[in-house]
Formats: structure tokens, C-alpha cells, sequence
């Protein structure tokens, strides 16, 4: 019997353990997939920590996966074994609800989520839906490519719902940001970047990736912002994103999970300012953002750990011990 190499969630709030499983076979529209690279994703964390609830146990997380294609399942069509194939957080849609219908399978009713609902890329090998699949480079590293097809997609789903303003604010400087602050600075956009209060490393870490200001979250920026997009997962930036927006701005809250935000006042809100949620992403999402990194210039900042040290890549991922993104090597 052929195995695979994985590290196994057995219980939320414990810590993975590394097992040997047999090798899976793709069913009906699947594909098998040889991982080169994953992601390490503070969604991951919120599975983990249980925050996430009803995840399939045992379950392998992680979704930011990027391998080789080896094997290929009855009525699969338009891959190729060898391919380069990245897999994403969204893993499969109902197709028949009335989101699926009308274009928003990120919103569907019965979906499945690589990493929480079915098995992720925290491993050798993952088998996946061909249909939520999308082709990707060969010339390109896949250690840096892997935060891609979570960071970079949220933040490409994030940036375009906060509109196109020019003054535009980003609450926690992580992954996501460290690839979007780069785009919007193309774009000629002005990007204030808030990072842990007294973290000067990270603030210095945005200004060179392109922000013209960064400062903790407890500070103001020198100018009202058009909008603001929260990446961290702390429910007190939605009230400080809003003071910090002027008339008529948006605050987009981008986690799955965030703790509760605190009662604030009305005043903050008035004045047509808003404050909207990204949830999951689009196949359409992928192939649009997924076209546009290659030739965006986008530089990708990445500390490496071996499949065997996801522990410590989460643990490190949780009290901020890196820029930019984790990625797992098997």
C-alpha cells in the first residue's frame, strides 16, 4: 500500500501530529496532487483552536497548496498529469442554491473547505476537485507562489470591495497585506499600514513594500482614509477603522473569525460610512487575481519550515515572529 506523509488535527486546541496515511485515490472529478508547497494561514489557527466549529476530525488543514498533478480521476477534463495545479480554500459548491445560481458560490449553502471540511495541503499528497483547481506556472517558486491562493486571493477579493479610493488603510500586516499593499502602491494609491502597537520591524517591513505611513493600530493616520480593510482578527479595529475613515468610507472586515466588536458610537458610523465582510472567494475571484499576480511584480516575502514543523510554523505564525507569510515545505 502506498502512503502519504501528513500532520493530522485529532482534537481541536492540541497540537498536530505527524502520520503516515494510505495514499488516497481521486474519485469522480478529482485529482491527486503531489504537494510542493503550503501555506500556513491563520485560518488555519482558527480550526485549530477550535474558534472554527464542526471541522472534520481528523482533519489535515491548510489551503494555500500549490504541487504537481499524479493522478487523475474518471471525468476529469483539462488537466494533465505533471500539470501544476494550485488548490484554495474553497473546495466545492452545491451548484443548486440560489447563491450558486446567482454567481456567489462563495456564499453557497452546502459548501466544502480545504483544510476545515476536507482534507488540506498540510501534507505529501492531497486529492481535490478538479473544478476548484486552477493551473499555475512552472517558472515560479512554489514556496512563494503558495500564499497566493489565500492571502493574495482575500486580499484581491478585499481590495476590490473597499472601492477606488486613493487614501486606503490596512489593519494588521501580515500575508494578505504584504501582497496587497504592494498592488494598491502600483496602482498610485496612498497605503497607511497599522501593525501590534510597537512593532517597528513590521511598520518598517510595510514602508519598504510601498506604504507611505505605518504605525501601530492605537494610532491615527495623518490623513482620513477612503477606506479601510481589517486582516487581523480583533473586533476592536472595526470601531478604530471607522474613526479613522472620512464621510461616505468603507471598512471591510476580512477574517472567517474575529472577536466581538465592542459597542461604539453612532457618530462613528453616520454619514454613509460602512462596514462590510469578505467571505470565501470565487472560482471567478482565482482566475482574475491568479492572471494579474505573474505580471503585477508582486514580491513575496516567506519564511520556510519543514512538513514536520507546523507546530512551530503556527505557533510562530500566532505571536508574529516573521513578515510576510509561512509556508510549509513537505
Amino acid at each position: 500500500m502506498s502512503i502519504m506523509r501528513a500532520m493530522v488535527l485529532e482534537r481541536p486546541k492540541t497540537a498536530l501530529v505527524l502520520r503516515e496515511l494510505p495514499l488516497p485515490e481521486p474519485a469522480e472529478g478529482e485529482i491527486l496532487v503531489a504537494i510542493e508547497a503550503c501555506g500556513v494561514c491563520r485560518t488555519d489557527l482558527h480550526v485549530i483552536d477550535g474558534e472554527l466549529l464542526h471541522p472534520k476530525l481528523p482533519i489535515v488543514p491548510g489551503h494555500e497548496i500549490v504541487g504537481r498533478l499524479v493522478a487523475i480521476g474518471p471525468g476529469v477534463i483539462g488537466f494533465t498529469v505533471g500539470e501544476r495545479v494550485g488548490v484554495p480554500w474553497l473546495g466545492w459548491t452545491c451548484g443548486v442554491c440560489p447563491f450558486c445560481r446567482s454567481g456567489r458560490e462563495n456564499l453557497c449553502d452546502r459548501p466544502l473547505f480545504t483544510g476545515y471540511t476536507r482534507d488540506g495541503g498540510y501534507a505529501t499528497h492531497t486529492v481535490a476537485d478538479a473544478r476548484f483547481c486552477f493551473p499555475l506556472p512552472d517558472n515560479q517558486d512554489a514556496a512563494t507562489t503558495a500564499p497566493l491562493l489565500c492571502a493574495g486571493l482575500i486580499g484581491w477579493r478585499s481590495y476590490r470591495m473597499a472601492g477606488e479610493g486613493d487614501a486606503l488603510g490596512l489593519y494588521g500586516f501580515g500575508a494578505a497585506a504584504h501582497i496587497l499593499v504592494q498592488i494598491a502602491a502600483r496602482q498610485g494609491r496612498r497605503v497607511y499600514a497599522f501593525t501590534r502597537p510597537g512593532d517597528e520591524a513590521g511598520q518598517a517591513f510595510a514602508r519598504s513594500l510601498g506604504a507611505v505611513w505605518a504605525g501601530g493600530s492605537d494610532a491615527k493616520p495623518p490623513e482620513a482614509l477612503e477606506a479601510a480593510v481589517i486582516f487581523a482578527p480583533v473586533g476592536t479595529l472595526v470601531p478604530a477603522a471607522l474613526e479613522a475613515v472620512k464621510k461616505g468610507g468603507r471598512v471591510v472586515c476580512c477574517g472567517i473569525h474575529m472577536s466581538d466588536i465592542p459597542g461604539f458610537p453612532y457618530r462613528l458610523l453616520w454619514e454613509e460610512r460602512q462596514i462590510v465582510s469578505v467571505a470565501n472567494l470565487t472560482r471567478t475571484d482565482a482566475h482574475e487575481f491568479l492572471a494579474i499576480a505573474p505580471r503585477a511584480g508582486i514580491k513575496i516575502s516567506v519564511a520556510r519550515y519543514p512538513l514536520s514543523e507546523a507546530n512551530t510554523a503556527l505557533a510562530d505564525l500566532r505571536h508574529g515572529r516573521f513578515e510576510g507569510a509561512a509556508v510549509l515545505i513537505p
